[in-house]
């Protein structure tokens, strides 16, 4: 069941007559005081319109991102102050880990904060699916990523490198009733607080195709849904780092293959760390 959606149909008039969960919209941030201001600004209108409960910024930052997302009207959290006894920061998926150790809402949204020309449509989007519609657990955002390398005009579908190349094989290999997504790897999603919750996180690159595979095995494949938000201008990595990316993308999904014994043998365990369920911390986590 490929259940794809598009923004257009969640207007924020829509989610706020039929939303029954409050909501939290989460930004993990490092280093974001040029973008996240505006951000956090354009989120606060949902706020008011009755459709967002909590802007929350997870920050691990040395400029002035927290200062900026703080007086636009978001809450803000250190990123090491969340769980300090799991030890220092490990990358986006524990940063993701201790933001939704941090939020309030029934339903969590995450966002990435160094988008530029933001619009509320995007959590709207995301947000619809899980408010509106039944039996959605877990809702992924696809665009379009415009690709700038500088030396002339930018493509238009230029970005999502390490998705192209690596985690579309894997699934149309492994998980062929997942590889209808557009953007397997996007980082913008929405889903129940209490699921997110009852899974591990892969604390580096890894994170989003981990969720997306754990949600699949407990959830069906049918519980997934894709949202079409346009185009999403963002920065884009160099391609020195996307090696990296793509080697924690193959662990992360290679770690499930072997659990659930689709792959057998000598396959090397991943390097990065994982971070356990918030449901397994309960005593620890608010």
């Amino acid at each position: 069941m490929r259940r794809r959606f598009d923004h257009h149909g969640y207007p924020a008039e829509r989610l706020a007559a039929e939303r029954e969960r409050t909501v939290s919209v989460l930004l993990p941030a490092k280093d974001e005081e040029r973008t996240v201001g505006e951000i956090v600004g354009r989120l606060m209108e949902l706020v008011e319109a009755g459709v967002v409960d909590q802007v929350l910024v997870a920050d691990d930052s040395r400029d002035d991102t927290a200062a900026r997302a703080r007086a636009a009207g978001a809450d803000v959290v250190a990123q090491a102050d969340v769980l300090p006894e799991h030890g220092p920061v490990r990358g986006k998926g524990d940063a993701m880990w201790r933001a939704l150790a941090a939020a309030r809402g029934e339903i969590v949204c995450f966002l990435d904060a160094d988008t530029r020309a933001f619009s509320p449509h995007f959590a709207c989007g995301l947000l619809g699916p899980l408010l509106c519609e039944r039996h959605v657990e877990l809702v992924k955002g696809a665009y379009r990523r415009p690709f700038d390398s500088g030396r002339g005009t930018p493509q238009p579908d230029g970005g999502g490198r390490v998705t192209e190349l690596t985690a579309l094989p894997l699934l149309r290999r492994f998980r062929p009733e997942l590889a209808w997504l557009r953007q397997p790897l996007a980082g913008e999603i929405a889903a129940p607080r209490e699921l997110l919750a009852a899974l591990p996180f892969t604390c580096g690159y890894g994170v989003d195709v981990g969720l997306l595979l754990d949600v699949a095995a407990r959830c069906g494949a049918g519980a997934i849904a894709e949202v079409d938000l346009d185009v999403r201008q963002n920065r884009h990595r160099p391609l020195s780092e996307l090696g990296a990316m793509a080697d924690e993308v193959l662990g992360a999904v290679c770690a499930r293959l072997v659990c659930d014994g689709t792959l057998a043998g000598d396959i090397l365990p991943s390097e990065v760390p994982v971070r356990p369920p918030l449901r397994s911390l309960a005593l620890e986590v608010a």
